[in-house]
């Protein structure tokens, strides 16, 4: 019976946070659609190449140690705490490109400890949850829901971690991109005004998607496995 009920308000959990956070259809469509403005994606066609940017940004924020490779089967740009390293991904037609970039150029220079306790426990974290489902299946868990609170946990610390890393670089990264525009007087004052509007668009709803994303892995993981257990 209790494990019926934590299926219930997990499930209920994961409703009203998708609605909190106005996580839709509607809304994913939307954000694919911001990713592309055509009059805004033509200002950002006069900035370097994102190996270019991304190494000018790195140097703004004197961390030029960091390694650089380009990636262009991918869209997704991304720094590797454990190589101490960025992907640079396809994105040279949207001008979401500069913020991008810059965000994960601030990823590698926050905190190391961090960066790494973050990877090594996000691991640890999904390990757990894979054998527990495994011995689960096999009836090697003798105190289910000892199990289940220890996963909760678990999850609870890798989403303070995560979302403390994710906001971090998004706030900042806008910041970073006005400046990085403004210091190559490429643009208009009413190019990067109108660029900088769009990315707090953008980012008003990115970090409320990835809150939800983050939360939401947390309550399937707990919902799987209570389901589990009630069979």
């Amino acid at each position: 019976m209790e494990f019926i009920t934590i299926f219930l308000i997990c499930l209920l959990l994961l409703i009203l946070l998708a609605i909190i956070y106005s996580f839709n259809i509607k809304n994913i469509k939307k954000i694919k659609k911001m990713a592309n403005i055509e009059k805004l994606d033509k200002i950002s066609a006069k900035y370097p190449t994102n190996f270019e940017m991304c190494k000018e940004y790195l140097k703004k924020l004197k961390n030029e140690k960091v390694k650089i490779e380009e990636n262009k089967d991918s869209d997704a740009t991304v720094y590797i705490a454990t190589l101490d390293k960025i992907c640079i991904g396809n994105l040279k037609n949207s001008y979401t490109r500069i913020q991008t970039t810059a965000h994960e150029c601030l990823h590698s220079i926050q905190n190391r400890k961090i960066l790494l306790f973050n990877f090594i426990f996000s691991n640890i974290y999904l390990i757990y949850f894979a054998a527990i489902i495994v011995l689960n299946i096999c009836n090697k868990l003798n105190n289910q829901m000892i199990y289940l609170e220890i996963l909760t946990i678990l999850g609870l610390i890798y989403y303070s971690i995560r979302m403390y890393l994710e906001s971090d670089a998004m706030i900042k990264a806008k910041y970073l991109a006005k400046e990085y525009m403004e210091e190559k007087n490429i643009s208009t004052e009413e190019e990067i005004e109108e660029m900088i509007n769009q990315y707090d668009k953008v980012n008003d709803i990115g970090i409320k998607f990835v809150n939800y994303q983050l939360l939401s892995g947390i309550l399937i993981k707990i919902i799987i496995f209570s389901i589990l257990c009630i069979f």
